[in-house]
This record gives C-alpha cells, sequence and structure tokens, in this order.
C-alpha cells in the first residue's frame, strides 16, 4: 500500500482514547514479517513489532495511535478523510498518525539494517497514560530487551517541516495551597483572620518567578499560578480559607523537593498545607548522541533545513523512555492544529516525514 492511502486508513479509526478501534490489529497484519508482544491492561492496548537484522543498535519508533475526541466547528466528517489543496484534513493527521504512518512505511520498506528495528504503539498517550507505553517500557525492560534509541514521531516543527526537533521535554510539577484563615464578618476585620490578605503580601515574591536560570537546553522553571479562589461571592464576610493551585514546568535544575522548600519560605509563618504531584520528570538526550546527530543528517538531506534542538512544550511519552536512561529525540510534522478542528497536515510533508526516517534508518 502506497503512504497517502495508508495514512487514509489510519485516519478512518475512531480511535478516541483509549479505543484503538482495530487499528493496532490492522498494523500488526501489515508489519507481518516483525515479530509481536502485545500488553492489554484497563482498557487501553499496546503493541510493540520488532524485526532482527544483525547484532547491532536497536533503534525503536514510538507513538501512539489514539486521538483526541474531535469536539465541534468541523468543515467535514472528522474521521473521513478530506484532500483539499494539498493538505489532508481529520483528526490525529498532525498529532500524531502522520508520524506513527511514517515510520511504519519506513520500517516496512526496510531490507537491510544492521541491528534491531522496533516499533512501539499505545491506544493511551492522550488520556491519563498510566497503562499505556509506560507498561509496555517495563515489560520490555523485564525481557533485557530495551531500545538503545527511540524516535517518538510526534509533530515537533514549528513554521516549516524540519525547522525543530526535541530532545528533550521539562517535567511538570502541579501543586494546591490551603491557607487557613478564620471566617468572619466584614465590618468587623480585627475579630477574622482573613487568607486573601495574608496570601497577597506573598504573590509578588513568588507569581511568575524563575526558580532557576534554565541552560542551553532549557528555559528557566517557573512558578506559575493557575487558579486563585476564596469566600462565597459575597461582600460583607470574610473567606475562612483560600486556595491557590501553580505549575512548575521543570528543568533538570529544578526538583519537587526545590519547589516545596520555595513554597515554605513564603508560606511558613501561615497556617497552610500544600500538596504536589509530579505529573513528568524532566530529561534531555546529550546533542552528541547517535540519534540526535543522524537525525539532524536525515533532516539535512531532505529538506536542507540546519534544525534547531529544543525542548520546549508539554509532556508526551518520550518521557517515559527518558526515565530509563534512553537516547530519546521527537520528530514529526507542522505542530499548529493539533486537538483543534479541521485539524490538518499536508501531503508534502507526510512525504518528507517518511523520507527522513527511511534515510536515518539506512545510515543509522
Amino acid at each position: 500500500m502506497d503512504l497517502i492511502p495508508l495514512f487514509d486508513k489510519l485516519l478512518r479509526y475512531r480511535s478516541i482514547t483509549p479505543d484503538d478501534d482495530g487499528a493496532m490489529d490492522f498494523i500488526e497484519g501489515y508489519l507481518d514479517d516483525f515479530e509481536t508482544i502485545y500488553i492489554e491492561k484497563e482498557g487501553v492496548k499496546n503493541l510493540f513489532m520488532y524485526k532482527r537484522f544483525g547484532l547491532g543498535d536497536h533503534l525503536c519508533f514510538a507513538g501512539h495511535i489514539d486521538v483526541v475526541p474531535p469536539g465541534d466547528g468541523w468543515e467535514s466528517e472528522p474521521f473521513e478523510p478530506l484532500h483539499k489543496d494539498g493538505y489532508i484534513y481529520a483528526r490525529g493527521t498532525q498529532d500524531m498518525k502522520s508520524g506513527v504512518v511514517a515510520f511504519l512505511k519506513a520500517c516496512k520498506d526496510t531490507s537491510d539494517f544492521k541491528g534491531t528495528l522496533s516499533v512501539l504503539l499505545t491506544s493511551d498517550e492522550e488520556g491519563d497514560a498510566k497503562y499505556g507505553t509506560i507498561e509496555m517500557i517495563k515489560k520490555l525492560d523485564s525481557l533485557g530487551f530495551l531500545p538503545d534509541f527511540v524516535i517518538v514521531a510526534e509533530p515537533t516543527c514549528e513554521k516549516v517541516f524540519g525547522d525543530a526537533i526535541k530532545i528533550g521535554r521539562r517535567g511538570s510539577i502541579n501543586g494546591v495551597i490551603e491557607k487557613i484563615g478564620m471566617q468572619g464578618h466584614v465590618a468587623y476585620p480585627e475579630k477574622a483572620k482573613n487568607p486573601i490578605h495574608k496570601v497577597a503580601q506573598v504573590l509578588p515574591h513568588m507569581a511568575g518567578v524563575n526558580l532557576d536560570e534554565g541552560d542551553e537546553n532549557f528555559a528557566p522553571s517557573q512558578f506559575v499560578i493557575t487558579d486563585i479562589r476564596a469566600g462565597m461571592e459575597v461582600t460583607n464576610v470574610t473567606p475562612g480559607k483560600l486556595k491557590m493551585m501553580f505549575n512548575v514546568r521543570n528543568s533538570t535544575k529544578t526538583t519537587k523537593e526545590d519547589v516545596e522548600t520555595f513554597v515554605h519560605e513564603y508560606f511558613k509563618e501561615m497556617d497552610y498545607t500544600l500538596v504536589l504531584n509530579q505529573s513528568a520528570k524532566p530529561f534531555v538526550t546529550n546533542r552528541n548522541s547517535k540519534v540526535v546527530q543522524k537525525m539532524l543528517i536525515a533532516i539535512k538531506d531532505v529538506t536542507g533545513i540546519d534544525t534547531k534542538l529544543s525542548t520546549a512544550g508539554g509532556t508526551s511519552d518520550a518521557r517515559f523512555f527518558g526515565e530509563y536512561g534512553i537516547d530519546t529525540v521527537e520528530f514529526g510534522v507542522l505542530n499548529d492544529t493539533i486537538h483543534a478542528p479541521n485539524e490538518r497536515t499536508s501531503e508534502a510533508e507526510v512525504e518528507a516525514l517518511y523520507k527522513v526516517f527511511f534515510k536515518l534508518i539506512q545510515r543509522f
């Protein structure tokens, strides 16, 4: 099957997290000369396929077949690809069935490789990701079969195809502070303890403050307040407590413990509680890693572009490989319509992405 018809086939699966809608079975049949490891847990399907060509490196392509719900505002059927003016419109075109089809076709067309070539797919990246990629990585670790290098085909390009790859990701630390006060009548402030007044005194020292200086790979880790609420929406009662929520997209220079220390520095004189949760840990792949350098060369060969190395953006399943110390990069099509109505990518980008992956495999 040619690349674009194969892409259309994948786009027609209504694979809304965590339902793959049969896509995994089709993919397993498509790579019919690859060995298969399959894990299903809590309704999440995970597929790992591999082929040993020789004794060299184990190179893995990873991604997700699931997509977010289409939502409203579409000008066409979200799961029936619309080809118009060189673009393909459908849910998942950018995020990330374009990446999946490019590496599937590249692996299918590979007849010679110096090591092991593999593909890892999950149906739960857009959801909680508790039973997705991480479960398959644990299984591979137990088998002593972790890949040496991983390429996650998330959409990474910013303005033109080939202009950016991700060599790492920031972590994500979520926090909830509750400042306890004493509710009272607004006319008698001396008889109450207004938590808003107390918190207002420390906000200038916390809101938007950088917790580190960043480095060549990461922007500074910033304390970003996302919600503050207190009171009963009346003007004659001071509140009994205040809740403040925040997020820190942290680099490798700032830890969860650092955030806790930062909060305590300003709240230590107050009656407060703090709940911290780290949903993702930061990681970075060395710029001189083989997978980074080979990817840069392949992109240059196809596009003529000198590619920027980035760690910007949110989280992805690349973080799970990073936790196991596996050199991981992300590269895919433009990222400008993901999760939006009328999500689209161009046929030219999908063709170019396939060429990049195929050249990478040939030269790895």
